[in-house]
């Protein structure tokens, strides 16, 4: 099937590059694919004759919250000025360089990246295809992100396609606005296959993929499609012009970006429904996140500082109401059953509630330590955003929809978010300014939910549930294991039996 690129009108490129006189130059050479060695030549115009030119390759990616050290991979680094003369350089920290410019009007910096580590965080190359990671490849100018920036990739006769985010100047050759929407422009390169996209609110999406399987392609892309729709509902906007859902092949996990998803798939078990629905609620997290991160995220996220961690405690808001809006969207878009629905929340309890990590950590120490203690925690000692952050949203939704008679919910707090404090504010948000604008939609205060975040104490689930006329009941079996249950108060309220079934996107 052709591959269809999204191409930058020309003129409008021409206009923009003659002003962009500070454009950062990358090739990228594919020769020594089977080494797993990619080599870059970075070109910089210098504004300032005789500067100090500081350069460093971040030490983390976006998305993905552990130290990588990507200089680590850095090798043969050298600098030359405009007519070949080699320049000074010293290497100042372990992700940064420095390199004494002489008066040279441009310098030429030439190095090799190893990328042998065949993962969604990292870049990877080999003979059969070339996945760049841009946090792990290209370095930056320290101090000039905001500079524009063109990479231009060595041709390939057996690599035919580019699956990436990034307009593109000719076939090989994209552009990015400045370094950061470069970092959230990964691309993929080789015989990629793609699926038949499809269009909302006239925006294209399209799914390529490296070492896809066979299977019912088309019946994906109608699935994703429903789900990309429940999602702009809920924000009433879309924030791209395209976006591409980039399969990795074999592998685990997936990281969100601007307007593209970087995911490990193959399409293997497409056919099998447990898996699939496993898949689709991978893939409704990785694209809700292009919402709730990349344009909502806590205020410690951005602008980002590439060169250490970057800590917050908000991953609750950002990896934990992703997380709870997974079960809702695939419900929304008919793809469980509100039995089904019910069930993953019984799974997702039980399964926090048999941690005794949770009388040890706070979900706010979890997002804080998750440096240290990884994305999913140590279990026993620690938790995971991703384990208590759900059931967070959860209470929200809940004390939101029964405080409203469920005339509000918390789509109704996401939606604001995205429009004051990405639209109007264009800042990160707090999570003080998270509970005042819930306790405004719902009317009441919040207090207690939001004390979850940072006490470890036990949830009051049964006084959550009874709002919505929903009986809880948990009990432990004689090897230790914890099982919810969730049912409906026979006696409940017209109100109450409409939350419990539009909750699970039912009835809306």
């Amino acid at each position: 099937m052709k591959i269809q690129f999204f191409l930058v009108p020309f003129l409008l490129l021409c206009n923009s590059l003659k002003a962009a006189v500070d454009t950062v130059s990358f090739y990228v050479g594919l020769e020594k694919a089977a080494a797993h060695v990619f080599e870059i030549k970075m070109t910089v115009p210098m504004e300032t004759p005789n500067a100090i030119l500081d350069l460093g390759i971040p030490a983390w990616t976006p998305g993905y919250y552990q130290v990588l050290d990507f200089g680590k991979q850095v090798s043969d680094f050298r600098a030359t000025d405009d007519k070949g003369r080699a320049l000074q350089w010293q290497k100042t920290t372990q992700n940064s360089w420095r390199v004494a410019v002489d008066s040279a009007a441009t310098v030429h910096v030439y190095y090799k990246i190893k990328a042998d580590k065949s993962f969604v965080a990292n870049p990877y190359m080999d003979t059969s295809r070339a996945f760049i990671r841009p946090t792990g490849v290209f370095m930056y100018l320290i101090g000039k992100l905001e500079n524009p920036v063109i990479v231009s990739i060595a041709e390939n006769k057996f690599w035919p396609h580019i699956a990436t985010g990034l307009p593109r100047l000719s076939e090989n050759s994209l552009l990015a606005d400045n370094f950061d929407v470069l970092y959230d422009s990964p691309m993929l390169l080789g015989t990629l296959k793609e699926l038949p996209s499809f269009r909302v609110g006239g925006k294209e999406h399209r799914f390529l993929g490296y070492g896809m399987k066979d299977f019912d392609g088309a019946a994906l892309m109608r699935d994703l499609k429903s789900i990309v729709q429940i999602v702009t509902a809920i924000f009433d906007d879309i924030p791209y012009e395209d976006y591409t859902f980039i399969g990795l092949g074999e592998g685990n996990g997936g990281i969100e970006q601007l307007n593209s998803t970087a995911i490990a798939f193959t399409g293997e078990g497409m056919d099998e429904r447990s898996s699939r629905l496993r898949t689709l609620s991978f893939i409704a997290h990785e694209y809700f996140h292009h919402y709730n991160v990349k344009r909502i995220r806590p205020l410690e996220l951005g602008p980002f500082d590439y060169s250490g961690v970057n800590r917050t405690d908000g991953l609750w808001l950002s990896e934990g109401l992703t997380v709870y809006y997974e079960g809702i969207l695939l419900s929304r878009s008919g793809l469980i059953t509100s039995e089904e629905f019910w069930y993953k929340w019984e799974q997702i309890i039980a399964n926090y509630e048999m941690n005794p990590g949770r009388k040890k950590q706070s979900l706010a120490e979890s997002s804080l330590c998750t440096w240290e203690d990884g994305p999913f925690g140590r279990r026993g000692e620690t938790i995971s955003y991703y384990e208590k952050g759900p059931i967070i949203g959860m209470l929200l939704d809940m004390t939101i929809r029964s405080a409203t008679s469920n005339m509000k919910s918390l789509d109704d707090v996401m939606c604001a978010l995205y429009k004051v404090y990405y639209k109007e504010k264009q800042r990160g948000v707090t999570s003080k300014e998270v509970q005042l604008l819930c306790e405004e939609i719902a009317g009441v205060k919040l207090d207690e939910i939001f004390s979850y975040l940072y006490n470890t104490n036990d949830i009051d689930y049964p006084k959550y549930f009874s709002k919505i006329g929903v009986c809880f009941e948990r009990s432990v079996g004689s090897d230790g294991s914890i099982k919810v249950n969730l049912r409906p108060i026979e006696d409940n309220t017209v109100v109450q039996q409409k939350i419990w079934k539009s909750l699970s996107g039912r009835t809306m």
